[in-house]
């Protein structure tokens, strides 16, 4: 789907655009957007609202065939009381434009909907939001079915229509969301492809691809650097393993030669058995999933690179698989991590924490203005929140609270939201062990807490946050799929932080 920006003006009419279908606002109880009411030189928008073929209850559409004018089709859409817009609203009209485009006997369209109108948001939110929705409705997982699905109708290109006075706003916004979007695919095609395609070589491969694409720098350590790291913590999750590990370094490099990096740290187990704990076997298969913080990090750097973001970013992958064999970690046994900290394995399960940790590590080299780890870390983060909020942790003093009040900014300005969640020092104690520094569960009572409170312990020299996804990088049941989360949060963040 192709995307432009058309200026509206006194000389650049909507009703002289020559289109197969416009997109229009309409209001409950009978009332126009603006753009409705320059489109209603006969009466035909009007006389369909006084017909009650159309509610104006937000989401609700009705398509009208002209038999006058220069467009083929009018679509109009619901989009809620009149007045200020609620952001909820506006995302149930994106959404049912969404729905009627990919259905539509039209190759273009103008979206001609009052950008400028949302409560508490601004025009850029609402050319992003349209944006997302409209790539979501055309996105395919179907890249190994033999017979794929057909999409031969529906719109190929779409106008956003603005008012002038917004044109040069509207052309830097569109170009952030079409980047934010190609990131977010990636991020999803990486999360639904199989375990035995997507494998740690293949995240290092596609890491080398983004680095050639934007000219970024690559560096991806093999086992043997590894050793040499001591990174006993990442190297006891993979010894079951037949896959070999990666460690990538991804830098973009676009803000001042002497500015710390933001780094990135994204886990990523591409299939993950729960080792000798081994999961149960329903569901299984959704482990291939457990790449998902690795996925997130690679579509980030995907989409600022695109942007050719002014910031200084890192991004960082340990990746691995997590499987039973007679080389693989028992429970019990005890690893020392890059840091000379020891660690009493009680679960192989709980892997995640045990290659990031030598992560976090290994990140202090870069002297970071802040670190933030992706991790689809701990099924009791969903019990938690559920599938709406990631779960957002961090230290609480000024640094770390100033952080945290970034990203929850940049979750609620991308609808991409986190909720902050406790790192306190009475967790700690959960994580005591009798033979090592410290234990890698800390039990069943706040799971994500100590998994996120066993991390804090690697990251004492920098600001820090970390992100469980669990509940929010993929979707089961059967809607099964990645939902490219957190690339929105992480894309606002940065490009926030470039703007400072």
């Amino acid at each position: 789907m192709d995307f432009s920006i058309k200026a509206f003006n006194t000389k650049n009419a909507i009703a002289e655009q020559k289109t197969g279908c416009v997109v229009i606002g309409v209001f409950e109880n009978n009332k126009l957007s603006a753009q409705a009411k320059l489109l209603d030189g006969k009466g035909l928008v009007s006389a369909a609202l006084k017909s009650g073929d159309i509610t104006g209850k937000a989401g609700s559409t009705l398509l009208l065939h002209p038999a006058t004018g220069h467009a083929k089709r009018i679509l109009l859409v619901g989009m809620g009381p009149e007045g200020s817009i609620s952001d909820r609203n506006f995302i149930s009209a994106a959404q049912a434009v969404a729905r009627s485009l990919t259905n539509l006997g039209s190759a273009d369209a103008l979206l001609a909907l009052p950008v400028n109108e949302v409560q508490g948001r601004d025009a850029s939110w609402s050319i992003r939001t349209l944006i997302l929705t409209l790539r979501e409705s055309v996105y395919r997982a179907d890249a190994l079915k033999s017979k794929k699905e057909d999409v031969t109708n529906g719109v190929k290109r779409v106008a956003l229509g603005v008012d002038g006075g917004l044109q040069a706003a509207a052309r830097q916004s569109l170009a952030q969301s079409i980047a934010i979007a190609n990131g977010l695919e990636l991020t999803k095609t990486l999360g639904n492809l199989p375990p035995n395609i997507c494998t740690p070589t293949y995240l290092a491969n596609t890491a080398k691809q983004i680095a050639k694409d934007y000219k970024l720098g690559i560096e991806v350590l093999d086992r043997k650097q590894l050793e040499a790291l001591k990174m006993g913590s990442f190297l006891s999750v993979t010894q079951g393993s037949e896959q070999p590990p990666k460690f990538i370094v991804l830098k973009h490099m676009g803000g001042k030669p002497k500015d710390a990096p933001v780094v990135l740290v994204g886990k990523g187990i591409t299939f993950d058995t729960g080792g000798i704990s081994l999961k149960p076997g329903s569901g299984m298969d959704e482990m291939k999933y457990d790449m998902c913080g690795a996925g997130s990090v690679l579509g980030t750097f995907r989409a600022i690179g695109e942007m050719q973001l002014k910031l200084n970013i890192i991004g960082v992958i340990p990746t691995c698989e997590n499987m039973p064999s007679g080389r693989a970690t028992r429970p019990g046994d005890i690893v020392t991590s890059m840091s000379g900290q020891t660690i009493e394995i009680l679960n192989t399960d709980a892997e995640g924490r045990l290659i990031l940790c030598d992560a976090l590590t290994y990140v202090e080299r870069f002297k970071p203005a802040c670190v933030i780890d992706i991790a689809t870390l701990t099924g009791a983060c969903v019990t938690a929140l559920g599938h709406h909020n990631t779960g957002l942790f961090t230290r609480h003093d000024n640094a770390h609270d100033e952080l945290a009040n970034e990203l929850l900014a940049a979750g609620k300005y991308s609808t991409d939201t986190a909720w902050r969640m406790p790192v306190e020092e009475p967790y700690q104690e959960q994580l005591k062990s009798n033979f090592a520094d410290i234990a890698n569960i800390g039990g069943p009572p706040g799971g994500s807490i100590t998994g996120a409170c066993f991390l804090e312990r690697f990251s004492r020299s920098y600001t820090w946050a970390h992100l469980d996804i669990a509940g929010t990088a993929w979707r089961g049941g059967a809607a099964k799929g990645a939902t490219g989360r957190p690339v929105p949060l992480l894309t606002t963040f940065l490009i926030n932080r470039a703007s400072q």
